[in-house]
């Protein structure tokens, strides 16, 4: 390999470590100001969260890690339910409902539970395709988190006492 060409991939390199950095840091910006319909019937709108901390999660009835993070979910909501946190679990547009409301009803579930029929949701927070992908918004409509993947319990429960 000669010098010209070490040169060159050490350069892309360096340019491929700084977009990955500059992508992982870039987790803060506002929040979509979107409406959810729960599978109760209830709406709930931007203005019911302004200044709670909120924690929106895109889940499915058949994501073995949607499935995992439920007890976490449950635990947080118990935890900080009482200081205004709202968890908003947005059920995928290709999740039967029955299947939502089934699931709900035998976990328990005692947070909100939304469906998205059209996608909306899901196209609003940034094209959501993957499940888990959950999203930590502040108590000034800030999304300070941004996690595919099943979020780390400890890690969550940190950020949430520092909101």
């Amino acid at each position: 390999m000669t010098l010209k060409q070490s040169i060159g991939i050490m350069a892309l390199i360096g340019l491929l470590a700084t977009g990955v950095w500059f992508w992982q840091t870039q987790t803060v910006r506002q929040a979509p100001e979107l409406s959810f319909k729960t599978i109760k019937g209830e709406s709930i709108d931007p203005a019911d969260l302004k200044g709670k901390p909120v924690l929106v999660t895109f889940w499915a009835t058949d994501c073995p890690g949607c499935i995992d993070e439920i007890p976490h979910l449950i635990e947080l909501h118990r935890q900080f339910g009482p200081q205004g946190l709202r968890i908003i679990a947005v059920a995928m547009s290709y999740d039967p409902p029955n299947h939502v409301l089934a699931m709900a009803e035998a976990k328990q579930l005692p947070y909100a539970i939304a469906l998205d029929p059209s996608g909306s949701l899901a196209q609003g927070f940034g094209n959501v395709q993957l499940t888990p992908t959950t999203f930590l918004i502040d108590r000034n409509g800030q999304i300070v988190m941004q996690k595919v993947g099943t979020f780390e319990f400890k890690d969550m429960r940190q950020r949430l006492n520092q909101l």
